[in-house]
């Protein structure tokens, strides 16, 4: 399950589980419960609004469910069940109309790796915690959009990065995502509350912009057109309304 806190234009999404050591696994009720808590940080925008999606323990999110899915009588349609619920989740991070920071406090596989690079900035704890594709160990293949995240955000380590997380299911740590830009900053003082802190101080900095969250948006939108495109996501023309106007020519 999740929860969602607002202090100002500050949303702070919490993937939550009954326990501490809780490994945060996306199954119908997360998933559902997190398509609802975007849904209504989006109702409750405004200008300077910015939202941070975060865990506890030592796992940010260790994918889908699939214990469910084996519990069920057809595991396969339970799975895939899973993966088509998960495709509005990252389609709203996408669509949401005000940054989006991911506090990774420690591992990110697979879905929830997944859900990480969905938002804006990736901040990871530099001292704990591995991000990786698990699905080439477990004998699974990537779903569409999977692909397409994955492609848009691991630009920067280009054909070799991908390789090794899509085809090989390298665990990288913090400092090695970092290097090849697959999240932003690697943390390594403080632990998970260390990671926290400098989602919060980066989600200052956003916030003090007032940008208009509905062209933040298709901007968004427009830089991630692979990932739109597979998602069936719109790009429309917006301008807001403090926009200035271009000065009138003299005749």
């Amino acid at each position: 399950m999740c929860s969602l806190e607002q202090r100002d234009n500050l949303f702070i999404l919490t993937l939550t589980g009954p326990t501490p050591d809780d490994d945060h696994r996306l199954g119908p009720s997360t998933i559902s419960s997190l398509l609802s808590a975007l849904r209504r940080a989006s109702s409750l925008s405004t200008p300077g609004s910015v939202l941070i999606t975060t865990s506890s323990g030592k796992f940010f999110s260790n994918g889908f469910d699939l214990s469910h899915a084996q519990s069920t009588p057809d595991p396969h349609r339970s799975l895939q069940l899973m993966v088509q619920s998960f495709r509005p989740v990252v389609s709203a991070l996408l669509s949401l109309p005000m940054p989006t920071i991911a506090a990774v406090n420690g591992h990110a596989a697979a879905a929830g790796l997944i859900l990480a690079l969905s938002h804006d900035y990736v901040v990871v704890n530099g001292a704990r915690g591995f991000l990786y594709m698990s699905e080439v160990d477990i004998g699974l293949t990537l779903p569409d959009y999977f692909e397409a995240v994955l492609r848009e955000k691991a630009r920067v380590g280009g054909r070799k990065g991908l390789r090794e997380l899509a085809l090989w299911g390298t665990r990288l740590k913090g400092a090695d995502a970092a290097e090849i830009g697959l999240v932003d900053e690697a943390v390594v003082a403080g632990g998970e509350e260390g990671v926290k802190k400098r989602a919060e101080e980066k989600a200052a900095e956003l916030g003090k912009r007032k940008w208009d969250g509905r062209v933040y948006a298709e901007l968004r939108k427009g830089l991630y057109k692979e990932v739109c495109d597979v998602l069936g996501l719109e790009r429309r023309a917006v301008v807001a309304a403090t926009a200035p106007t271009a000065p009138r020519s003299k005749i």
